[in-house]
């Protein structure tokens, strides 16, 4: 089968969407199933405002459609509600082709968190974007709920993965700082919070690893803490594995993958109890959670790594991306009804 991917978000990008389709992709093509990306990397771009690292393809419309009137595809799936988001959507409106989306980023938060703009205004225009679509794909039952209360129609849930053959226990030795190691992964933004975590009184060292916006202003208000930047594969790995504890400050996320990435380097997390953590972790198991920090890291600290291990174990990439493949329709459906691929006889 082939399948159109559209999204703005993309390499040298990185954050939890590109890495949910990229292994999303792989696995579908594992499948035998024919991926294609639509993708900023086929566009002239310019830097997003307040967020230089995402670029915001200018003017994609007609490129778009010619890229999707070659492809022919079967099934097209929109993941983002950006610029080329836009210019798929207008292309399967215009031409009456059956469409789905997901929902990754808790995008009216993430615009109050840098303007005073009304929640109901970016959630409107998120419900507008959505609404023509056969499915809008969500990552947890609690980020469904929060759609549905907000009146969006056909949410349906699309779990993630997690890699564990990349993410796996290591070398605690790796780092020789004071112990315990708190540590954040991830990008460092302003939605983050992280400086409810760099503020707290905690013994041991804090670890923040990943890049981005607000990284220079965090390491001028809190330069005890150590900054890595960005590292990748077996580098990452090494120190996500070779954490105590892994800090999750956000209150913005609709699920977190790095939770998983972390569970499956046997390292327990601390977070608030809000959408993403409440899904993920396994209070007193995985995890703790609590609107005081510093005793969910206390707790977390007291977890077995091996638990978090083996709960890591049971959330393939395979399994997340069945139910992706499930979830899509057909673009040009017999007599306009809605087939998704179960109704086809996928398992």
């Amino acid at each position: 089968m082939k399948i159109a991917i559209v999204t703005d978000a993309w390499k040298p990008q990185v954050n939890g969407v590109i890495t949910t389709l990229v292994n999303t992709g792989e696995c579908l093509t594992d499948d035998g199933h024919d991926v294609h990306y639509v993708t900023p990397l086929d566009f002239l771009r310019t830097p997003c405002p307040t967020y230089p690292e995402i670029r915001l393809s200018l003017f994609p419309g007609r490129k778009v459609a010619r890229m999707l009137d070659k492809l022919q595809p079967d099934s097209i799936h929109i993941a983002t509600e950006g610029p080329l988001g836009l210019a798929a959507r207008s292309y399967c409106l215009k031409r009456k082709l059956l469409f789905t989306t997901s929902y990754h980023t808790r995008f009216p938060q993430y615009v109050r968190a840098r303007f005073p703009i009304p929640l109901s205004w970016s959630y409107g225009y998120m419900r507008w974007f959505h609404s023509a679509a056969a499915h809008t794909m969500v990552g947890t039952e609690t980020q469904r709920d929060d759609l549905v209360a907000n009146e969006f129609k056909n949410v349906v849930l699309w779990p993630r993965g997690v890699d564990t053959r990349a993410f796996h226990p290591a070398d605690k030795d790796f780092l020789k700082d004071e112990r315990p190691v708190s540590m954040y992964v991830g990008r460092v933004a302003v939605e983050k919070t992280l400086e409810d975590f760099l503020k707290l009184d905690i013994p041991g060292t804090k670890y923040i690893v990943g890049d981005g916006p607000a990284l220079k202003q965090l390491q001028r208000d809190f330069p005890q803490a150590v900054y890595t930047g960005y590292r990748f594969g077996k580098e990452l790995t090494r120190y996500l594995a070779a954490a105590d504890v892994f800090v999750f400050p956000s209150r913005t996320d609709t699920l977190g993958l790095v939770l998983l990435e972390s569970m499956a380097c046997g390292v327990p997390v601390a977070a608030y109890p809000v959408m993403g953590p409440i899904d993920v972790v396994d209070r007193g198991v995985t995890g703790v959670l609590n609107e005081d920090l510093t005793k969910a890291i206390e707790g977390a600290l007291a977890l077995s790594p091996a638990d978090c291990r083996e709960a890591a174990l049971q959330r393939s990439w395979q399994a997340a991306s069945r139910r992706f493949f499930a979830n899509l329709v057909d673009a040009s459906p017999p007599s306009g009804r809605i087939e998704t691929r179960n109704e086809q006889g996928a398992t």
